[in-house]
């Protein structure tokens, strides 16, 4: 009997080998990695049964062989349809482009045949396989391959790398720290140079004498090292893409990948014109992931991505430095006089990397996604695939097939529900939240793709939605996804496993966007408004409930009510009617989705939060309330704590001297005391030049220099000013080409901080800074900003 073996998918790809396709599948197993050759699996793609004998005839016209068959299968339309195969990948392609040429529409042409192999078997990153083992030495080979799901949870060989170079990108050095084939290893970095008689520090160097050597010394050691996963910062866009640079220049081919022939180690790459310019990158059996784009995935966020910035914020240490100009002069500088200095400094970043990724477990929670969806390790957003990966086998196996996207990207579906706020300084507001408020409407109200046609067909038992929608009460399968997911959430939770259940939670709640979005082939404006209107009446209807039992409802955001209960009442009482709206609403909505619909409800309200103070300002310079903008002073287990929502001191784009104003002031204001004296000596203080070090702007700069024409903004003007002096006094650009700028706004206007030549204009900090904030709280104490401050500013 053949063993059965357990692996995880690293890559996937197919090509057309000696008149036939081969899907090539590298995995990582207990055993090391292995090659999986499934042969002889044929492209298909599907046509309406109305144009199948066009389709045929225009095939044999152009000398394209294929085989076709009717599928007792539908298209959402009920229409019959006829699938073609074809025996190479070439073949499809051709027949593709030609039928298309015609005018005949196709369904799901643009599957991969690799993923329609996975997603039909319901492989989803583990698996479990058996075939004709042959031994390759660093891998072992199987052929005669099958596949099911499999439970395996992997161990991966992880590298981190970096590459050090010159401003006009020549290469320095490139390190490399994680798993070797000497197991955990303190690292080593490739360094271009003789090698000194004698190094002071312990640094694992490997010498080579020019870039070419230094390329072909990174394929022999990657090779050696076999690492599954390569890790770094920007490592894609800036790291490998230079590389294979350099390599071109030099014509070296870089074979980094795994396999015997030299075509099978080939590194691919693929550029998506546009704004971004970005990168994609393939390396045959092994996953390169970017720290970046990782963390943005898993929906970290930081004032800046730059490795200092993360990993001082994450880790609590950094960099030496973290300026740009001064950090390039000093690894030119050490490149040229000190090497074994660069090297440290080339593997510090590798390790800094390394020890991202493991406080955020950003590994743990890519092959969770991996294992849920069937995503590729390296693949980011995807939420659009991940659903269909999910949904598609299904749906096949009830008969349907996907539809096209639509054309012209579809329509807008209404966004979520936000009422319009009650402006003012309260005592203990309540935070009532439905807990994942759309996975949940999808559950109760059997929001579902298959569900909508099943429904449209059968009217007279189906669920109303809106905007004509009408779902299936027994044939769906959204709803029993979103289950799952809860389930295994709330199992994750329990476990206090915080990678896994951000996962679930990011999935779960991306399939109302999916449903909504015209890059989806389920798309349907009538499926995404049946949650989020759905969404607008339970909350409208929630609010109504509330005040009945006479409460006040100041606020409403997606799944967020804001409950006023007033000041005569205790924090326990506050508590305690808390607890009571919570039990009270779910109860009623129980009842009222029983009665109304006959379904049962899995709406779940909770009662998050209870603020002690709460101020809900106006949109500035008006009287209408504000939305998504609020602060609150709520109790935790160390005192109380202030919340900001919205509001400068969470923004990333106002300076220090904004937020540690905003900070200082809603503490007066909140315990109850004037700030009058507060505001007074801020203006005070700033005008005397005692908070210089506050008053810096830091904001990126989204596209180049020269593509700001129209509306030129000041952190492009102190840029520009800035590269002028740069290329005055010899030194690289630094603005060009996106990234981000620290300015000061001095009486000559913007100034980078590094080349500040002017006074600083304070009445600007007063104005646009101090002013804004102290506006959005002072009326609601009786007090007005230019009124305090006009005796202080007219001492200066």
């Amino acid at each position: 009997m053949t063993a059965i073996e357990h692996g995880f998918l690293l890559t996937r790809d197919s090509h057309d080998h000696s008149r036939h396709t081969e899907i090539i599948l590298w995995v990582t197993t207990p055993q090391g990695p292995a090659r999986l050759v499934i042969e002889g699996e044929q492209p298909v793609f599907l046509l309406r049964q109305d144009q199948a004998e066009r389709a045929e005839q225009a095939l044999d016209e152009a000398g394209i062989t294929t085989r076709s068959r009717p599928l007792d299968m539908h298209t959402f339309a009920h229409q019959p349809v006829v699938a073609f195969y074809f025996l190479t990948l070439d073949r499809a392609r051709k027949a593709r482009r030609l039928l298309k040429e015609r005018g005949l529409t196709l369904y799901e042409a643009d599957i991969r045949l690799q993923d329609h192999y996975l997603t039909e078997r319901f492989v989803y990153g583990s698996l479990e396989f058996t075939g004709q083992p042959r031994d390759c030495g660093s891998y072992t080979e199987y052929r005669r391959v099958r596949v099911r799901p499999g439970q395996y949870q992997p161990s991966f060989r992880v590298v981190s790398l970096d590459i050090e170079c010159s401003a006009k990108g020549e290469l320095y050095s490139v390190g490399l720290s994680g798993q070797s084939d000497r197991q955990d290893n303190d690292g080593l970095v490739i360094m271009i140079g003789p090698q000194p008689a004698r190094l002071e520090g312990d640094t694992a160097i490997h010498w080579v004498e020019n870039e070419a050597g230094l390329l072909t010394a990174l394929v022999e050691i990657l090779g050696r090292w076999d690492p599954d996963i390569i890790i770094g910062w920007n490592v894609i866009n800036f790291d490998f893409r230079l590389l294979l640079k350099r390599a071109e220049r030099h014509n070296i081919t870089l074979l980094l990948g795994r396999g015997e022939q030299d075509w099978q180690k080939r590194v691919h790459w693929r550029e998506r014109a546009g704004e971004n310019e970005q990168g994609f990158i393939t390396i045959p059996g092994r996953v390169v992931i970017d720290g970046i784009e990782s963390l943005r995935a898993a929906t970290w966020h930081f004032d800046s991505f730059s490795l200092e910035f993360v990993a001082r914020t994450l880790l609590g240490k950094g960099k030496d430095t973290e300026d740009v100009d001064n950090r390039m002069a000093i690894i030119t500088h050490d490149f040229h006089h000190n090497k074994e200095k660069l090297a440290r400094y080339n593997l510090e970043d590798c390790r800094l990397v390394q020890e991202v990724f493991d406080h955020t477990r950003l590994l743990d929670y890519l092959r969770l996604r991996s294992q849920l969806t069937g995503l590729e390790l390296d693949r980011l957003g995807g939420s659009v695939a991940a659903f269909t990966n999910l949904y598609l086998p299904k749906l096949h196996r009830a008969g349907y097939i996907a539809p096209n996207l639509p054309e012209g990207g579809g329509l807008a579906s209404p966004g979520g529900y936000v009422m319009d706020s009650l402006p003012g300084l309260y005592d203990n507001v309540l935070v009532l939240d439905f807990k994942s408020l759309y996975p949940s409407i999808i559950r109760t109200f059997l929001v579902d793709p298959l569900g909508l046609v099943e429904g449209l067909k059968e009217p007279e038992e189906a669920v109303p939605g809106f905007r004509g929608a009408l779902f299936s009460r027994e044939k769906h399968f959204l709803p029993e996804i979103i289950r799952s997911l809860w389930a295994q959430r709330d199992e994750a939770k329990r476990e206090k496993d915080a990678a896994r259940s951000q996962a679930l939670k990011i999935i779960m709640n991306s399939f109302y966007g999916v449903l909504g979005s015209g890059g989806c082939r389920f798309y349907d404006t009538r499926l995404a408004s049946s949650i989020t209107m759905r969404g607008h009446a339970i909350m409208q209807q929630t609010a109504r409930w509330i005040e009945e039992q006479g409460y006040q409802v100041i606020y409403g955001d997606t799944d967020s009510t804001f409950v006023h209960l007033g000041a005569e009442l205790s924090e326990e009482q506050a508590d305690n009617v808390g607890r009571e709206l919570e039990q009270m609403i779910n109860t009623r909505w129980r009842q009222t989705i029983t009665e109304e619909f006959q379904l049962e409800s899995y709406l779940e309200l909770e009662f998050e939060t209870l603020y002690t103070r709460f101020l809900m300002p106006t949109i500035r310079g008006m009287v209408t309330g504000s939305k998504k903008r609020y602060a609150g002073l709520k109790k935790n287990k160390d005192g109380t704590e202030l919340v900001f929502k919205g509001l400068e001191t969470v923004r990333s784009d106002w300076t220090d001297l904004a937020k540690t104003f905003q900070i200082a002031l809603f503490e007066k204001v909140f315990a109850g005391e004037s700030p009058e004296q507060l505001v007074q000596d801020a203006v005070a203080e700033t005008l005397a030049g005692k908070h210089d070090d506050q008053l810096i702007y830091r904001k990126r700069l989204r596209r180049r220099l020269d593509e700001y024409v129209k509306n030129v903004p000041p952190h492009v003007r102190a840029a520009r000013r800035a590269d002028e002096l740069n290329r005055q006094h010899g030194k690289p650009e630094r603005y060009q080409h996106k990234g981000w700028i620290s300015y000061v706004i001095t009486v000559a206007g913007p100034e980078a901080v590094e080349w500040q030549q002017s006074p600083v204009d304070y009445q600007h900090y007063i104005d646009k800074q101090l002013q804004p904030v102290a506006d959005g709280v002072l009326p609601f104490v009786g007090l007005d900003f230019l009124a305090l401050v006009d005796n202080q500013q007219g001492l200066f």
